[in-house]
């Protein structure tokens, strides 16, 4: 395949979630980024409407995290994470605890939220094993839910071209909630809506089902966001907490992009006021300067692994980076910039302008629903008649090429910008999103 005229050859990199032909006959190339904005290689300025991938949580090259990388390139490139140590790994955990609901404060690190996710099945496998409940290996996780691309993260998803290709190497003792996306009762509520609470009860059916003494944890989305922002409705997450805590299954919560101020906190957890026992995180942990996850785990969840193994490694799982000396720079200038700038508390103030300017889209055409919570809003849009999923695509392209950057998902436009985001730029984001819609069939 040719490259477009200036462009490098296409054809050696297979890219990831991406139809290949389709981009590769009319790619969209960024050349560079700062602050609010990504450059295209023909020069124009694209608003960043997503935060690159719902990861960019402080804005483009900030000075302070591309410093702290560059320093401890120049210092120490790499220490191994297996019977060794540096500092910078116990500082970055120290930290990140210190961001964590109260009592969640063992840290371990991984290098994406995919990785979180299966670190964090294998945690609470590991944790029912050592307290002698080893038959709990069951696992619920959600429909529609994202738990990344790994075996186990697949398995406790429910997004089904996720799954249908690899679906006879899932894990085999798994089984679903209901999701909590209901049109007919919800359309465009703002913030949490109010019917859906009784959904979280069909985790007793399981438990009936499956028995409680075979249930290891539950794993959920506090919000969905790669299925299309879905929000959750008023008293679910407790719910899932009271059931979780009534049989003694572990309660994950998927936080890889909710953590670090997407919706005016640190966490959905302590945004809700909802406990869990673990946290997957990664994409803002480290502004995405470099690629950096981890899980956060309550203090007996840990204890009960570490201090109950007989002697030597209690817990047979890591990667090669974790705790990457330059991941942990990142890391501790991110979290440092998030405090210095008060990114978590500017969030939560432009979330009513963020909200109002969102539901100005109600109306529009082909607007079904808007939904919307924090800095992060859904926009859906009825399908095509037998094209499930192009009009979004459409708006998409349409979006970038007037200069605007979002996501979609299915019929669904997804808005989550960097929490440094200007009130008149909300605006605008907003405003191009209607202009395209007017635009397209």
């Amino acid at each position: 395949m040719n490259a477009p005229t200036g462009l490098p050859d296409l054809s050696h990199l297979w890219m990831p979630f991406t139809a290949n032909r389709q981009f590769k006959s009319q790619p969209r190339m960024l050349a560079g980024a700062k602050g609010m904005y990504y450059t295209s290689v023909d020069g124009r300025q694209i608003l960043d409407g997503t935060s690159g991938l719902w990861c960019v949580n402080a804005g483009h090259c900030r000075e302070e995290i591309v410093q702290a990388i560059a320093r401890q390139a120049g210092s120490l490139d790499y220490a191994p994470g297996f019977q060794l140590g540096h500092p910078l790994a116990f500082e970055a955990a120290s930290a990140v605890a210190g961001l964590m609901p109260q009592g969640m404060d063992r840290i371990f690190f991984t290098n994406s939220g995919s990785e979180s996710v299966d670190t964090a099945l294998k945690i609470a496998l590991a944790y029912h094993r050592a307290r002698g409940d080893a038959q709990r290996t069951r696992l619920i996780g959600r429909e529609r839910g994202y738990h990344g691309v790994g075996f186990g993260g697949i398995s406790v998803g429910g997004i089904s071209p996720n799954r249908k290709t690899f679906s006879g190497a899932l894990l085999p003792a798994v089984d679903h909630l209901p999701h909590t996306h209901s049109l007919e009762h919800n359309a465009f509520s703002k913030g949490q809506p109010a019917w859906g609470a009784h959904l979280a009860d069909d985790l007793e059916r399981i438990v009936a089902l499956h028995d409680p003494s075979t249930i290891a944890a539950v794993i959920v989305e506090p919000m969905a966001g790669s299925t299309g922002v879905l929000v959750p409705p008023q008293g679910y997450l407790e719910r899932l907490r009271e059931i979780t805590a009534k049989y003694g299954i572990l309660l994950i919560f998927d936080e890889v992009i909710t953590g670090y101020g997407r919706l005016g906190a640190a966490t959905a957890s302590e945004f809700f006021g909802v406990t869990p026992d673990l946290i997957t995180m990664a994409k803002g942990i480290s502004n995405a300067a470099v690629p950096a996850g981890a899980v956060a785990v309550r203090r007996e969840v840990h204890d009960a692994i570490v201090n109950g193994a007989q002697g030597g490694i209690e817990f047979f799982h890591g990667y090669t980076y974790s705790a990457h000396p330059l991941a942990a720079a990142a890391i501790l200038a991110t979290l440092d910039l998030y405090r210095r700038e008060q990114l978590f508390t500017r969030a939560r103030t432009l979330a009513p302008a963020f909200e109002a300017a969102a539901h100005t889209l109600k109306g529009a055409p082909n607007v079904i629903d808007v939904r919307n919570i924090g800095l992060v809003a859904g926009i859906e849009l009825a399908p095509r008649d037998g094209a499930p999923g192009a009009r979004a695509a459409e708006a998409f392209q349409k979006c970038f090429d007037s200069g605007l950057m979002v996501r979609y998902t299915g019929d669904t436009l997804a808005v989550s910008p960097p929490l440094i985001i200007e009130e008149s730029q909300i605006a605008e984001m907003f405003q191009s999103i209607g202009k395209v819609l007017k635009e397209i069939a």
